[in-house]
């Protein structure tokens, strides 16, 4: 039974959980178990709260016989992303500076989540102040890839899509800025939404305004994913950005198909971020499953003239406003490249910030000049494969030297600066059975047209089945 239950998806967990097929404590200490057995291996959770969980467990189990209403993720355990304030229970952002801090406040997110029947398990590890998209840290070291440890998970998310792979956990919440919900997504064989600014409010926060990060869910399927952003949608006063779409709208049937569908490929994103040829050559022929589902697909890509530069423009300033006050007090105590990124921001002239500014604006009318002629838009979620864990990043990508570990993410924070809900679905393994994402990228605010064609997708090709053959212990 317990090995049965790591491996189920989350809607059938929920489904059996509310017919009392299950109990609550049955899924959370199968998950205990789980985690004692294989996260030592993938160290993707970092703090564990095994008599918390138990407790709330019990008390959905009392609930449900008591008969009252149960919410949708009743039962459900999952780890919060070791940047989302946990009430109780010690938030790191994987920097020594925040080793033994609890808060006294739970992030918007995660008070959502256990409003929705969520159990707390504990926290999933992160880059340093989610700083890059590889999973290390001096706190607790590296996430590694349950497909080949020796590879890395992707990041900030990391520890979230390792723990889903591994089956840890049947859900994940994180955050994307330049890809920390996708990269770690497509590195790990799991789904992962970058949803449109404001679908998922944030708070608390020192830019309430920020629309560059986003919070948002993964799973191991698309559908499980959409439950999970069923319960962090909606709108929250305290979000200025929170669209007024209820979370419930994503809590529906996925299924159809794609016929007629108007699909726009890029394999490098017109130029801007070329990717290796193991990774083109997993996706190239997932074009013609899309066309025998009755896509047409054609390859062209908005024009994303002036996207890096404003990304990077942008990025600097919001490390500046966020940890600023830490560079002048303990500078000594952040990585250099934290560093550097706050540096580059407190640089920044009121002519970037306006140029920035500016092009944003012209990007966003493109790309729904874009959107008029095409459905979606498909690219590589990340150029790269998993690379070695013991680097910070890659060194090149497609024959090109890296100069920071930045460069290697350009296929997914150029679509962040668009505003546009992105997916991350798994298309396939390399030869060395390395699993590599499909990006599906649509509208703005047209977050349920791209889950219902991820979804179709995915039943077409059921990629995201394979799962890694861990060692235990």
């Amino acid at each position: 039974m317990p090995d049965a239950l790591n491996q189920l998806d989350a809607l059938d967990l929920a489904a059996r959980l509310r017919r009392r097929d299950i109990s609550a404590r049955e899924v959370v200490q199968a998950h205990l178990d789980r985690i004692e057995q294989v996260n030592p291996a993938v160290n993707a959770l970092v703090t564990l709260d095994p008599e918390g969980a138990l407790a709330a467990a019990a008390r959905a189990d009392e609930r449900l016989v008591r008969g009252a209403a149960v919410p949708p993720l009743h039962g459900l355990p999952i780890a919060f992303k070791d940047t989302h304030l946990t009430r109780g229970m010690r938030t790191t952002h994987g920097s020594p500076l925040f080793a033994d801090h609890v808060p006294d406040e739970d992030d918007l997110l995660v008070e959502r989540l256990q409003r929705a029947g969520a159990i707390r398990l504990g926290k999933t590890n992160v880059p340093e102040f989610a700083a890059g998209s590889h999973t290390f840290n001096p706190v607790f070291g590296t996430t590694r890839n349950p497909y080949d440890t020796t590879r890395s998970a992707g990041g900030s998310s990391g520890g979230g899509a390792a723990a889903l792979a591994a089956g840890l956990q049947p859900l994940a919440d994180g955050s994307d800025m330049g890809g920390s919900l996708r990269n770690p997504a497509s590195f790990c064989n799991v789904v992962g939404l970058r949803p449109t600014p404001g679908r998922v409010p944030r708070h608390p926060g020192r830019d309430l305004w920020d629309t560059l990060s986003v919070p948002g869910p993964m799973g191991r399927t698309v559908a499980d994913t959409a439950l999970l952003l069923s319960a962090m949608a909606g709108p929250d006063p305290r979000s200025p950005v929170s669209l007024e779409t209820p979370g419930e709208t994503f809590r529906v049937p996925l299924d159809g198909d794609l016929r007629g569908l108007r699909i726009a490929w890029t394999p490098d994103l017109a130029g801007h971020a070329p990717a290796e040829a193991d990774v083109l050559a997993v996706l190239e022929p997932q074009l013609r499953i899309l066309e025998e589902l009755g896509c047409r697909v054609d390859t062209a890509c908005p024009d994303l003239t002036g996207a890096d530069a404003t990304f990077r423009t942008l990025r600097a300033h919001s490390f500046d406003l966020a940890l600023g006050d830490l560079l002048d007090s303990d500078r000594q105590a952040l990585k250099p490249s934290i560093v550097e990124n706050i540096e580059q921001g407190r640089r920044l002239t009121v002519a970037d910030l306006n140029t920035a500014t500016a092009t944003r604006s012209r990007l966003h009318l493109g790309t729904l000049d874009f959107f008029s002629r095409y459905d979606l838009l498909l690219a590589p979620v990340s150029q790269v494969t998993p690379f070695d864990a013991e680097l910070e990043y890659p060194r090149e990508v497609a024959g090109r030297p890296t100069r920071s570990y930045l460069d290697w993410m350009r296929s997914a924070y150029l679509i962040s600066v668009l505003g546009v809900p992105a997916l991350s679905v798994p298309a396939g393994f390399t030869p060395g059975g390395l699993p590599v994402g499909l990006q599906f990228i649509g509208p703005p605010r047209a977050d349920l047209a791209v889950l219902r064609a991820g979804h179709a997708y995915e039943s077409a090709t059921r990629h995201g089945r394979r799962r890694p053959d861990l060692p235990a212990g």
